[in-house]
């Protein structure tokens, strides 16, 4: 680098540290106002290993071998205030004499500006994760109160049309004694026992199909057919029920509880639609479910009543006993039959 082309760096470098040291020696020859303000202080450099110590010349000078440039950076306290300087060496050949360029630019406000983008993004990152497994959280708290189809449908538009579904078959569910039970135990232990049969229902339901619509305190309600059609969805409902008593008669042979259950099963049609605006619940409607409901109040416990439409389509495959008329509120006489496991 010819003398004129320092010269032109160091008119360039006004408001950086300039300094010219000697090759061999590394020792300063010049150095402007800036660099002597960072640098300086009482006592100005001599040395380039007196004013940093820690720097690693080795390296440099394998560098400036290599490609006659090499670029650095120190961190250093000034003034209660740490600072970041980056380092531009450059070799140069004036009249015989190997001299080295020193350009030094204060860098600390681009470090930190870095240091707080890298802070937000990390931020955003650690925000965005949250918001991924909010979402995650109320898109399985939906799921569970709400089918697949009918969630898809409520996340794209916000509402659910209701929609009727004709035909499917209705479990009704619900626990003997569960009034004195609750009153006579503790709450806790009630609260986990319920969890603990509900949650193996709703395998036994996915295991055939069927989609549970909810619980009401000791009520299941369950469903086949719903939200696609299935041929033999009464089917699939007496199976469901018929492993629900199974489940039960297992579970009571080791826990000191006797959970006993009777059950209803009926097959017609249904509306169903998400119900309510700030706590919405999907739900069913029609007269399959009020059905199933009056029918699980013939049953005696452990046992399960099905409606006559249900048990022609059964009855070749299931064991199924007529326990005669029975009047049912809202839909007059009607032939009742008791679905057993003999089968």
């Amino acid at each position: 680098m010819s003398i004129e082309a320092i010269n032109e760096q160091l008119l360039r470098a006004i408001g950086v540290g300039v300094a010219l040291l000697d090759r061999k020696s590394l020792n300063f020859g010049f150095y402007n106002d800036t660099f002597e303000e960072w640098f300086g202080g009482e006592s100005a450099p001599k040395q380039l290993a007196e004013l940093f110590p820690d720097f690693d010349i080795t390296s440099m000078q394998e560098a400036l071998g290599q490609s006659g440039r090499f670029t650095s950076e120190i961190r250093f306290k000034k003034k209660r205030r740490n600072l970041v300087i980056a380092l531009d060496f450059t070799a140069a050949d004036e009249g015989g004499q190997e001299i080295l360029v020193l350009v030094c630019q204060n860098i600390t406000r681009i470090k930190e500006l870095e240091s707080m983008i890298d802070s937000y993004s990390m931020m955003v990152e650690r925000n965005t994760r949250e918001i991924k497994r909010e979402k995650e959280q109320v898109e399985k708290l939906l799921l569970n109160i709400m089918p697949r189809s009918v969630y898809e449908e409520y996340k794209t538009f916000g509402v659910v049309t209701p929609q009727l579904y004709d035909p499917v078959s209705v479990l009704m569910l619900d626990f003997v004694g569960f009034t004195e039970m609750v009153a006579s135990q503790d709450p806790s232990v009630t609260v986990t026992e319920l969890n603990d049969i509900y949650s193996a229902f709703d395998r036994i339901g996915e295991q055939f199909g069927c989609e549970r619509i909810k619980t009401i305190g000791d009520a299941y309600i369950t469903v086949a057919g719903l939200p696609d059609p299935t041929p033999d969805h009464a089917k699939s409902i007496a199976n469901t029920a018929i492993r629900f008593i199974r489940y039960l008669e297992r579970r009571n042979q080791s826990h000191p509880h006797k959970w006993q259950c009777r059950i209803g099963l009926s097959t017609g049609s249904v509306v169903g639609s998400v119900v309510g605006i700030q706590k919405y619940v999907y739900d069913i409607f029609g007269p399959a479910v009020n059905l199933a409901s009056r029918l699980q109040e013939f049953s005696e416990p452990m046992q399960i009543s099905v409606q006559d439409d249900v048990a022609k389509v059964l009855k070749d495959q299931f064991d199924i006993k007529n326990i005669g008329q029975r009047s049912i509120r809202g839909f007059g006489e009607q032939t009742v039959w008791q679905l057993s496991d003999n089968k």
